[in-house]
C-alpha cells in the first residue's frame, strides 16, 4: 500500500525529521553516486528529494510517482520533470536510464516481482538502481511516525536475494537513518553525532534504512540450443562422358 504523496511531501519538506531524514539518505547516496553528468537519472517512488544534485548536470531527470500514491509537481521553482505513472507501467524507453533510485516504492508495491521486471527493463547496458528501504532490524519500521514505518521492511539478505532472483547483482550496500526516530529536541539535536558515527559501523549493522546498489544481468538463452543443419551445397556435375 503506498503512502498519500501529500503525507511523504509534509514529511520530507515540512518537518526537523523528514529534512535530517534527506540529508543522511542524500549523504549515502552522494557517497556512492557523486555525479551523473550527461546520464538519464530517474527516480520512482518518492525520489524526487534526493535527485536534486543531478539536475544541474544530468542530461535527463524523472521522477517518476506511482498512480496509487498521487503526483506532485517537482522541482519548486523550476519546470516540472514529476510525472504520474502505473506502477509497472513506465513511459521510459527500453534500456535508456543509467542511474535509478528507488524510494517508497518497492517496500510499498503490492507487485514487487513486476515492478522489479520494469526496472530492469529501462536499466540500460552498465545501468545502476539504488533501492533504499526500510531495515527490518531497526528502529524506523517500527514507527508509523515516518514513512519508513509503512509496507514490507527487509533485511539485507531478503533484499539481496529478491534482487538476485530477478536478474539483477547486487554491488554495495550503505546503511543511513542512524538518529533516533523522534522529533523530541534532545534526539533532534544529537542526530548528527548519530550519523557520524552509524557511517563508521560495518554495513551489515544499517540503521533505519539501507541501500544496495545493483547491476542488471544479461543472461545467455537457457535449455538446450535447437541447431538446424542445413544441407551443403552440391554443384552441378559435368557430363563425364563425350556424346557419340
Amino acid at each position: 500500500m503506498h503512502l498519500d504523496v501529500q503525507d511523504l511531501r509534509n514529511f520530507y519538506y515540512r518537518s526537523a525529521l523528514g529534512r535530517a531524514a534527506q540529508a543522511s539518505l542524500r549523504h549515502q547516496m552522494l557517497t556512492l553516486w557523486p555525479e551523473a553528468k550527461g546520464q538519464t537519472v530517474i527516480g520512482y517512488g518518492f525520489a524526487a528529494p534526493l535527485l536534486r544534485p543531478y539536475l544541474a548536470d544530468a542530461r535527463r531527470v524523472i521522477a517518476l510517482m506511482p498512480g496509487p500514491q498521487g503526483v506532485m509537481p517537482w522541482p519548486a521553482g523550476l519546470q516540472n520533470v514529476s510525472v504520474l505513472t502505473e506502477e509497472t507501467l513506465w513511459p521510459i524507453e527500453t534500456g535508456h536510464v543509467d542511474k535509478l533510485v528507488v524510494l517508497h516504492g518497492l517496500e510499498t508495491s503490492e507487485r514487487p516481482s513486476d515492478l522489479l521486471e520494469e526496472i530492469w527493463r529501462v536499466l540500460g547496458p552498465g545501468g545502476r538502481a539504488l533501492f533504499i528501504v526500510p531495515n527490518r532490524a531497526g528502529l524506523w519500521a517500527r514507527r508509523d511516525r515516518t514513512p519508513f514505518g509503512y509496507g514490507r521492511p527487509y533485511s539485507s539478505g531478503q533484499l539481496e536475494t529478491l534482487l538476485r532472483k530477478h536478474q539483477f547483482l547486487p554491488e554495495r550496500q550503505l546503511g543511513a537513518l542512524y538518529q533516533m526516530p523522534s522529533a523530541k529536541r534532545l534526539w533532534m539535536k544529537s542526530g548528527p553525532a548519530f550519523e557520524r558515527f552509524g557511517r563508521r559501523m560495518p554495513s551489515v549493522l544499517a540503521g533505519g534504512a539501507f541501500m544496495v546498489e545493483a547491476t542488471k544481468l544479461i543472461y545467455p538463452p537457457k535449455g538446450k540450443i535447437a541447431r538446424t543443419r542445413r544441407p551443403a551445397r552440391v554443384g552441378v556435375l559435368g557430363p563425364t562422358v563425350k556424346p557419340i
